[in-house]
């Protein structure tokens, strides 16, 4: 429980541009070109998240509905998190990153597991 909740810390950390002063929303003076990728790369996990969580129908099951909806969440942390590993340098960072890997791979495969048993036959 401790990495989800520090998953959704993180992911609205992330979600939101920092403002800072003098200079447009969200756009950073002290950035160079592997800050540039790094932060390409966390808004492209985003992105890919929202298309496929809004691709998804309602199955009229409220279990099924979370886990389907939950399975492009915990992708999208995978993602996130691999992105920190190649860009970040903090190691109190890269662990975490490295923790929800580790957890959200996990989750994934018991969600994948559970909807092959109790998804709706189409």
């Amino acid at each position: 429980m401790k990495s989800a909740r520090w998953s959704v810390i993180l992911l609205a950390f992330l979600t939101f541009p920092a403002a800072v002063p003098g200079s447009p929303q969200g756009s950073n003076p002290h950035s160079d070109k592997t800050t540039s990728s790094a932060w390409s790369a966390l808004l492209g996990s985003m992105e890919r998240m929202h298309a496929a969580t809004t691709s998804i129908e309602e199955s009229g099951t409220s279990d099924v509905d979370f886990v389907r909806l939950m399975l492009p969440h915990h992708q999208a942390a995978l993602d996130m998190a691999r992105t920190q590993l190649m860009y970040g340098k903090d190691p109190e960072i890269r662990r975490l990153a490295q923790e929800i890997i580790t957890d959200q791979q996990s989750e994934i495969e018991l969600m994948q597991l559970w909807l092959k048993q109790h998804e709706p036959q189409r």
